[in-house]
């Protein structure tokens, strides 16, 4: 039977909103289509400029959409999942942390019930995010995938891959923003002890970030070859690098990833 909506989101969280925005502002869903549930009617409040539907019942949200997004907080879901005993969702759509595909259906109650997984990072919220997701259970149908795609695309650029990698995923891109605004923050301070405005150090430590993450999309040369371009020979980037090498610069950032994974694997349900 045909569902009054095609996208039902429960919860109001930082990504949900990003997402909402995202398919809306896109014309990917028409804001009719869209249905949103939380218990705090402040923050549906906050929904209002987008003119979707807007409830605080989660059983309504799940019995009649096409699509389920589950965005609420990890320790919430159980409570909601108890809740909708009884309703059979066909489509589910997670970005719960730590929640695997297995853990959401046996909450729910069934099995046989599709499950797309995805990690988003917070620049998602500009539109310039990187998602990871597994929805290998919806393979057999284009149409359901490619709108997933189309969802999560509104959002920045989408990375199909199956559910085992997505603890790397939260390692290296969910918290990559984190690891890149100390790495910011770092050139700036270090920009401003050499004599620098802490407005010109900024601009000139983003600036080199953005021109640099350019050239490695468009340039057919390895990420070796990049960092030895940027270094004439016996000039002062050399003595740079040196120093970075010697400090075991790529030691520490794989250190940092292999711990947010460690982290990701022990919350894993």
């Amino acid at each position: 039977m045909k569902k009054q909506f095609k996208l039902g989101v429960i919860g109001c969280s930082f990504f949900s909103n990003a997402i909402l925005r995202g398919v809306v502002l896109s014309d990917l869903i028409r804001e009719k289509k869209i249905i949103v549930s939380d218990e705090n009617e402040d923050k549906l409040d906050n929904l209002d400029y987008l003119g979707v539907r807007t409830t605080t019942d989660n059983k309504f949200v799940a019995e009649n959409s096409e699509f389920v997004l589950f965005a609420v907080k990890p320790n919430k879901f159980e409570a909601i999942s108890k809740d909708l005993e009884g309703i059979r969702p066909e489509k589910v759509i997670s970005i719960m942390e730590y929640f695997t595909k297995n853990a959401i259906k046996n909450a729910l109650g069934v099995g046989l019930i599709k499950v797309a997984r995805a990690v988003l990072n917070t620049p998602s919220n500009i539109g310039s995010g990187i998602i990871g997701i597994d929805m290998i259970d919806f393979n057999k149908s284009a149409d359901d995938c490619d709108f997933i795609s189309e969802v999560f695309g509104s959002l920045g650029t989408v990375v199909s891959l199956e559910e085992s990698k997505l603890n790397a995923v939260y390692g290296l891109s969910g918290c990559g923003p984190a690891y890149t605004f100390m790495f910011i923050d770092a050139l700036v301070n270090a920009g401003v002890q050499q004599g620098l405005t802490k407005s010109e150090a900024k601009i000139l430590a983003v600036q080199t970030l953005l021109g640099s993450a350019e050239m490695v999309q468009r340039e057919e040369n390895t990420l070796e070859e990049l960092t030895m371009l940027a270094c004439n020979k016996g000039g002062a980037a050399v003595e740079a690098v040196k120093i970075l090498e010697e400090k075991d610069f790529s030691g520490a950032v794989s250190t940092a990833v292999e711990a947010c994974v460690k982290r990701a694997k022990e919350q894993t349900k």
